[in-house]
């Protein structure tokens, strides 16, 4: 199993951040390596998600994601290429008018994928992807 784990501050309101990570179809105007998201079921605060995603070859995927307003956003794998499982989530907590973000996953792979390449397809692109959400911060809100 593969898994990585972030901490960050973003500039923002915690429901301000929760908007941007709750807006999944836009992921690909921000994230690079995210060639595009398709949420194709709703039932509440759950949806399922397809995306399109380029990381050393182009794959595609779907989550079931569950949604709690303003609090966090769970993640888990029903099917795809690459991955065997996987599930993770997003928990945003008030830092005094800013947001600090807990993301963390775990993957495991349904092909052979050597340990190190398996960390790297996991955590290698986190902080490029906190870096990109930061930028999507003041795109958005100016902060």
């Amino acid at each position: 199993m593969a898994s990585a784990h972030a901490s960050e501050v973003f500039n923002c309101t915690k429901e301000e951040f929760y908007k941007l990570v709750a807006d999944y179809e836009k992921y690909s105007e921000f994230l690079p390596e995210v060639k595009s998201v398709k949420v194709s079921k709703q039932n509440g605060h759950t949806k399922e998600a397809e995306y399109s995603v380029s990381l050393i070859k182009t794959f595609k995927y779907k989550l079931k994601i569950t949604e709690k307003l303003n609090e966090s956003v769970d993640f888990v794998f029903t099917e795809g290429d690459v991955f065997k499982t996987m599930k993770g989530s997003w928990k945003f907590k008030d830092q005094g008018g800013k947001c600090a973000v807990e993301y963390e996953v775990d993957a495991t792979f349904g092909m052979f994928v050597p340990g190190p390449m398996a960390k790297t397809l996991v955590s290698v692109n986190l902080p490029i992807m906190m870096a990109n959400f930061k930028k999507r911060v003041k795109e958005v809100y100016g902060k």
